[in-house]
């Protein structure tokens, strides 16, 4: 056998142990993308939040992915110097769905005021995100627990 034939079997067979150990595991991407998307708030980037958001998103508040585009714009265009705290809590994943629970803090300055706008000092919000594969990226389809009022 040729070194060229060697060389082609031995990257044919490396290949696949070379790519599973260099993929991120879904644990890693659905952390990854509440990262990023507490990023994506903090500079009121609308379009990078809704990036992290299912077009089939539904809430218990009546929320749709329209319309939670459409508070996010309201809300955080009178917000300034965001600050997201958050720390993932529990992150079960089941397949191509996954539930993470995460607590959240959020202090913002409207105007000359300053305070939490989400949570608070003694207490952050518990959230509940039920999120879901869709090909090869983890979106957000749901949120339960928010307690703030649009």
């Amino acid at each position: 056998m040729s070194k060229k034939n060697v060389v082609a079997i031995a990257i044919l067979i490396l290949s696949p142990l070379i790519i599973y150990l260099v993929w991120p595991s879904d644990e890693s991407r659905i952390k990854e993308l509440f990262r990023e998307g507490a990023k994506a708030v903090e500079s009121k980037k609308i379009a990078d939040v809704m990036s992290k958001v299912s077009f089939n998103y539904a809430d218990e508040h009546g929320l749709s992915y329209i319309t939670l585009k459409q508070v996010l714009e309201r809300v955080l265009g009178r917000m300034s110097r965001i600050e997201v705290e958050y720390e993932l809590r529990r992150l079960e994943i089941k397949g191509e769905s996954a539930v993470a629970e995460l607590d959240i803090r959020v202090i913002a300055s409207y105007d000359k005021d300053r305070g939490y706008v989400l949570g608070d000092a003694a207490r952050p919000e518990h959230l509940i995100f039920s999120l879901d594969k869709e090909r090869t990226k983890w979106l957000v389809r749901r949120t339960e627990g928010l307690t703030v009022g649009f």
